[in-house]
């Protein structure tokens, strides 16, 4: 009986643990500040480095269940035209309009949107959950999930006057589950990496 007993001492002692975590912002929706939010990618090149770029324009909010997270829901769209390559030689080449706009690409021309919407949230720590969803990129509709990290919380945020909260993401995706099949100079997997401070909305 007694290393039952000591079992059953440890379970409840660590009870405690796995209660459901909670936020300390109050309940409501929340928007991207486009000031404080990044989106970047990388894939191999050549498998020498990574090649990385951004995107300049984000938008998005967050339906925050404070009192059980996992109820929460996420909702960004991206512009395909706004990737920044940082391309060291504009006057000879517009290599940022080449990859968002060209149909060989991001063909953002035709498909000028990239969405991301939340399906199901599941916490995984005190500040940490897997947001899975539907990334929809090039026209093309995929399941992808978000490792993502509660970095903090403030309530109020000092300058903005309300509550903020902020949060660290990344995901891999197939870049050829979204038609892009051009030749393999370029690695196969893309990471995207993502920062975001969100402030609440405006009722």
């Amino acid at each position: 009986m007694r290393p039952l007993l000591f079992a059953a001492a440890l379970m409840l002692a660590a009870a405690p643990v796995f209660a459901a975590p909670t936020l300390d912002i109050p309940s409501g929706r929340y928007t991207l500040d486009p000031t404080h939010t990044s989106v970047t990618f990388k894939i191999s090149h050549f498998g020498l480095s990574n090649y990385t770029a951004r995107f300049a324009k984000v938008a998005g909010d967050v339906v925050v269940d404070a009192a059980n997270p996992a109820k929460s829901a996420v909702n960004v769209k991206i512009d395909a035209n706004s990737v920044r390559t940082d391309y060291p030689f504009p006057d000879k080449e517009d290599f940022d309009k080449k990859i968002g706009n060209s149909e060989a690409f991001l063909n953002g021309a035709n498909f000028p949107d990239i969405t991301f919407v939340s399906k199901a949230i599941t916490v995984t720590g005190p500040k940490t959950a897997k947001i899975s969803g539907d990334l929809t990129l090039r026209g093309v509709t995929r399941p992808v999930v978000l490792d993502t990290v509660l970095n903090g919380t403030l309530n109020p945020h000092p300058m903005m006057k309300m509550p903020v909260f902020g949060i660290s993401a990344s995901a891999k995706i197939n870049r050829s589950d979204f038609g892009l099949k051009f030749p393999p100079v370029l690695g196969e997997e893309v990471t995207i990496l993502i920062e975001s401070e969100l402030g609440q909305a405006a009722k």
